[in-house]
């Protein structure tokens, strides 16, 4: 009677090298998709690229970043990253992040920037120079992952900065300041004021100060306004978040944001609309423009039952810190 082992064998060895076939056509597609995807910074080509967790991760995208280094003979830096739940045979029981360039330069920035954007989350990291493969706990399972990977990559391919010359992209102050005002429609404070005690107004107006305890206590303020100090504006106005105001439960709110001259403030509610609260605006010259038109000192009160906000003139709070 003839022994099968020969036979079985045989077929495990050719299941063998169908899985390997297929493992190289996944990477070969998944380097493909990268190079697609790839962007030009300073004449250097940058792709971030997340795919399912694999069998033996940090293997399989080291493959995929030899397949890009033979395809892209010019200088480029990638990241690719393996989401979702880890494969059961992970050693680590993390996600598998692999930065690969044509230059160790670029790649030992992105090491030293990927290291402090995911601070606490690396279980091990191995780095060979123009590879570095990292062990890192549940990486892709929020946007800013990707985002992080994106502002590594362009931050290590940059060019050294002349320190008298502004970098590019960058804005001044007064350009930042235009860029929000252009978002807003401002108002002065008479109009505010008529926004605030119009019982017709559609909308629910709240006046917000944001300035902090010292300033308020120097100049003073206006009663009823709510005290949202700056660093809290955004976490206690959106409806998404579970430190949002009780009254922070619609978009549609009209917020009348205020500081001590119309400077920050702009910025303030610039960054509400951030966030989907497309009505919020500030008062042109803030309160010192509020007093110089000799306003009443004091408008009606939000109706608010919510303790992470105060009422100035009702409550000695100073305002909040993290």
């Amino acid at each position: 009677m003839l022994s099968s082992e020969p036979s079985s064998h045989s077929s495990d060895a050719s299941d063998r090298r169908v899985a390997l076939r297929v493992r190289d056509e996944v990477a070969h597609g998944i380097a493909l998709r990268a190079i697609m995807k790839a962007k030009v910074a300073e004449g250097v080509k940058i792709s971030v690229y997340f795919t399912f967790s694999k069998r033996d991760d940090d293997r399989f995208l080291r493959h995929v970043a030899n397949i890009i280094r033979a395809r892209l003979p010019t200088r480029h830096l990638f990241a690719l990253a393996t989401t979702g739940a880890p494969s059961p045979s992970s050693l680590t029981n993390a996600n598998t992040l692999v930065i690969s360039g044509s230059d160790d330069d670029d790649v030992q920035s992105a090491v030293l920037l990927a290291s402090s954007k995911f601070l606490g989350r690396i279980v091990s990291l191995t780095n060979d120079g123009d590879l570095m493969s990292a062990a890192i706990e549940d990486i892709g399972a929020s946007s800013y992952d990707s985002a992080a990977l994106w502002d590594v990559l362009h931050k290590s391919v940059r060019a050294p900065l002349d320190r008298l010359i502004p970098p590019p992209g960058s804005r001044s102050t007064l350009q930042l300041i235009d860029a929000a005002r252009a978002k807003l429609q401002r108002v002065t404070p008479h109009q505010a004021w008529d926004i605030l005690h119009d019982p017709t107004h559609p909308i629910p107006a709240f006046l917000v100060d944001i300035r902090p305890a010292a300033e308020r206590a120097r100049s003073g303020g206006v009663h009823g306004s709510l005290i949202i100090e700056r660093n809290m504006l955004e976490r206690r106005f959106d409806p998404r978040c579970e430190d949002k105001l009780a009254i922070a439960d619609r978009y549609d709110l009209r917020i009348i944001v205020y500081c001590e001259d119309g400077w920050a403030s702009s910025l303030a509610a610039a960054s509400l609309h951030e966030i989907g609260m497309w009505n919020a605006t500030d008062i042109i010259g803030g309160f010192q423009a509020w007093k110089a038109a000799r306003l009443p000192g004091q408008v009606k009160p939000p109706s608010t039952e919510s303790k992470t906000a105060t009422l100035e003139g009702f409550s000695q709070i100073s305002g909040e810190t993290d």
